[in-house]
């Protein structure tokens, strides 16, 4: 999704997922083999249930109807962001440090590598750096692809 297309969507859909009660977490237009999926990632402190998915969309999908920013057919989905949630904004970034992540760069030459798991260690606006194995990585954000969270699996 360009740069445009997502400021146009938070511009619409941030007021809303806050008048409810919700923060907007990110949004995801993805290309499928069953056509495009608008994702809309939200969350709670007290965690976001199937009714709260459902009453978002609901009002998401009326405003989209009528503003009719996105040119091409989609499914509209609304969901928590999950345990392996994808992280959007440096913000997102800076709130998980400390947690281990999984960085995928986007592809440049054939043959380099482009998947990390490590732990987020620091966090400035125009990097990352990821304690991998216990080497310090550090990656610049317009060459990563993708970043998730690693749930981690305490025991209790």
């Amino acid at each position: 999704m360009n740069k445009e297309l997502r400021k146009k969507l938070d511009d619409l859909i941030i007021p809303v997922v806050n008048a409810m009660g919700y923060e907007l977490w990110g949004i995801e237009l993805k290309p499928t083999s069953a056509g495009n999926i608008l994702s809309v990632y939200i969350e709670a402190e007290a965690g976001v249930t199937l009714d709260d998915c459902g009453r978002i969309s609901h009002q998401i999908s009326g405003l989209l109807d009528v503003e009719d920013p996105i040119n091409v057919k989609y499914n509209l989905e609304v969901s928590s962001p999950g345990l392996d949630r994808t992280l959007f904004t440096v913000d997102q970034y800076k709130r998980l440090i400390g947690k281990n992540v999984h960085v995928r760069l986007i592809a440049s030459a054939p043959g380099e590598r482009r998947n990390y798991v490590g732990k987020l260690v620091a966090v400035t606006d125009g990097e990352i750096c990821v304690d991998v194995d216990g080497e310090k990585v550090d990656f610049t954000f317009d060459k990563i692809e993708r970043t998730n969270l690693v749930p981690s699996l305490a025991k209790k």
